[in-house]
């Protein structure tokens, strides 16, 4: 498996702490290997390192005093969502408590006349969207996963809407937060803008619970769109795919949504959800505005496709035709596994300007294919984000190494490209040894930022940066 290093470990803090939270908590607290063992090991490829003890808080009172006891004995916390990151950010290297967030699940507020809700952090996009239904809001931000607001925050998610609606770092207006002294701070208020100090919550966005954990979060809602209409079109090749997302993207058309699966997603996809789109690389659209505007949205995109050589151009209006094309490419993950029956899969994902994307991508086909993987390329292409699935056995060396190899070279392509080594997904520890041929001596900055605000390095160490 993905090797991941191994922290030293604070034998006696970490019995005591757990003895002072097992007093005041009661079951709250548990030990036993297998739930330890689902807190460490999720969808990620790299080796798990279980927490010794999972803690389950309904409150941002009980997070703060569970921090407090933990700083008290300098014992690690790994805050936990629905653990459906993929660099092993819940892993646990030093061992310590892991702080389970899913019991703190409230939508607290929903200010429908300033677009704007506040919620606990255990809360998934899916029941949030849900809850705001009824009153014409919903929240964009869409990873895939059912994963927790608390952990796409922590991540600095974004997803298949990110083209129109932005990241996570666009949609969060305010946090409160429980810093690592277990002091409970709020980071903003929920006014639209501000120039009031240091942009605290941008900086708690995408800090993979190294800075603090998330206890709240105020996020920016949408209303509904009065019209949604969904598109698809087939390619000859994913280059020519990719000319037609960089034209559709310089020629300003507002798509809300549009996704490139090649021709063994494509496959793999009609094998899982019993589709029969045509294998060849595919893109798929999705317009938001009003009866009108999504009328001349999917007209100009079908002229672009056209002039690049697209193949069975069709649009639809249809809800539950766009409904099934989307949760087809949800449950992408799941089908490619199908590809190979017991093979491990393993996501990475990388970013580039939207400029280099195409050349980017046949790189990588290519590069899969020399490894005699299957070239699986799929990905968020209207923002330059796209993902690779390598399929592998685990239990060949061979195979394990080439995959391994495989993902830095694609890595290092990304940032010699002015890309990064992560679109979405985050550092954690896969990619941590890729965020200073990145970004430099800013990792130096990083790293002084962590120091101050976490000098006894108790919030999720060994992610995002060495310790």
């Amino acid at each position: 498996m993905g090797q991941v290093t191994a922290m030293p470990r604070n034998e006696d803090g970490i019995a005591a702490a757990i003895g002072v939270l097992k007093q005041k908590y009661g079951d709250a607290l548990q030990t036993g290997q297998s739930l330890r063992d689902q807190h460490a090991h999720t969808t990620t490829w790299l080796t798990p390192q279980p927490p010794d003890a999972v803690i389950f808080p309904t409150s941002t009172e009980e997070v703060a005093d569970i921090v407090k006891t933990c700083a008290k004995y300098s014992v690690p916390v790994i805050p936990f969502g629905t653990g459906t990151s993929l660099e092993g950010h819940v892993n646990a290297p030093a061992g310590g408590v892991c702080v389970d967030l899913m019991q703190m699940n409230k939508v607290l507020e929903v200010h429908a006349e300033d677009l704007n809700c506040v919620i606990q952090p255990g809360v998934t996009r899916e029941d949030l969207n849900t809850h705001l239904r009824d009153q014409g809001l919903f929240f964009p931000i869409d990873p895939g996963a059912n994963a927790s607001l608390g952990g796409m925050v922590a991540t600095g998610a974004s997803g298949t809407n990110a083209v129109r609606y932005g990241t996570m770092k666009d949609n969060v207006i305010s946090l409160e937060v429980v810093t690592a002294d277990g002091r409970v701070i709020r980071t903003a208020s929920r006014a639209k803008k501000t120039s009031a100090g240091y942009d605290l919550t941008r900086l708690i966005v995408g800090s993979e619970g190294t800075l603090g954990i998330v206890t709240e979060i105020t996020l920016r809602l949408q209303g509904i769109p009065e019209a949604m209409s969904a598109a698809r079109c087939s390619f000859t090749s994913v280059g020519t795919a990719c000319e037609a997302v960089m034209q559709v993207i310089q020629y300003g058309i507002p798509v809300a949504r549009i996704e490139l699966l090649d021709e063994h997603s494509v496959a793999a996809v009609n094998a899982y959800s019993k589709l029969d789109l045509p294998e060849q690389p595919l893109l798929l659209m999705e317009f938001h505005g009003s009866e009108a505007s999504v009328v001349e949205q999917a007209e100009l995109f079908g002229q672009i496709a056209k002039d690049n050589g697209a193949i069975g151009y069709e649009a639809t209006a249809s809800t539950e035709e766009r409904n099934r094309l989307w949760k087809a490419r949800h449950d992408l993950y799941w089908a490619t596994l199908q590809v190979r029956p017991g093979a491990k899969g393993i996501s990475t994902d990388v970013c580039v300007p939207i400029s280099r994307l195409a050349e980017c991508v046949v790189a990588t086909q290519e590069r899969m294919k020399a490894d005699g993987f299957v070239p699986m390329v799929l990905g968020h292409v209207g923002d330059g984000n796209f993902h690779s699935v390598v399929l592998l056995d685990m239990d060949n060396p061979e195979e394990v190494a080439k995959a391994e190899a495989f993902v830095s070279w694609l890595n290092e392509l990304a940032i010699s490209m002015d890309g990064t080594c992560t679109g979405e997904h985050g550092i954690g520890q896969g990619k941590m040894p890729y965020l200073r041929k990145e970004l430099g001596d800013a990792v130096d900055v990083m790293a002084a930022i962590k120091a101050a605000l976490d000098p006894d390095n108790i919030l999720n160490p060994g992610k995002v940066i060495a310790s």
